[in-house]
């Protein structure tokens, strides 16, 4: 037996076509004494109908509500003396963006690409160390877009919609739907094991 994992309207990735679209129909196949469908399929406007392996909906990443506060830090650099490197913007040393409550983990480069092109680092360090707080005020102004449409120029709509998009992608995550009927068998044999279990102690009693 089926159960349906996606809505009509429902917005689904497609994997082997590596594209976002709609599910415009739910095809359900039933069969003489059951309950719920045999088969489920669905339409989603691409010249034939998908089932839900095929197809993967976006989920919230728990990540993203748990940022953190991200810091720039200078760490000791181990493979060039400070001598040797006047080129660098602070010589002797190489930043590094930590990303955890303690000072170790997160982002940092070898010390050759920094070598190479040590202003670049130092700006996408800075970059990296600020994008918790750019985040923050990208998705205060899609709330505020969202909140009073109507209040916004056509200028600043164009602007919330670009970083409602660019937050989703960085958000949102492909996954597979549970399969409900999966999920309900499992709930049913929990719920008996432990009735069993309870009588067994009863008539032990």
């Amino acid at each position: 037996m089926a159960r349906a994992q996606f809505q009509k309207g429902q917005k689904v990735w497609v994997e082997s076509v590596g594209a976002w679209t709609q599910v415009e129909k739910i095809n359900a196949v039933w069969a003489k004494g059951f309950d719920e469908p045999v088969k489920v399929t669905y339409d989603v406007g691409l010249g034939r109908d998908f089932t839900a392996g095929e197809l993967m909906c976006a989920a919230e990443d728990a990540s993203a509500s748990n940022m953190g506060q991200w810091r720039l830090l200078r760490a000791r650099n181990k493979w060039q003396a400070a001598e040797d490197a006047p080129h660098h913007p602070i010589p002797g040393t190489y930043p590094v963006v930590v990303t955890d409550t303690a000072d170790w983990g997160g982002w940092r480069v070898p010390g050759a690409e920094y070598d190479r092109s040590p202003e670049r680092i130092e700006f996408q360090a800075r970059l990296i160390a600020a994008a918790p707080e750019l985040m923050t005020l990208v998705q205060r102004l899609t709330e505020i877009a969202e909140a009073e449409p109507d209040a916004l120029s056509h200028d600043l709509a164009d602007l919330a919609a670009r970083g409602r998009e660019t937050v989703r992608a960085v958000t949102e995550v492909l996954v597979t739907p549970p399969d409900e009927s999966a999920v309900a068998r499992r709930a049913r044999e929990k719920t008996r094991r432990e009735g069993v279990a309870k009588g067994t102690r009863s008539a032990a009693a």
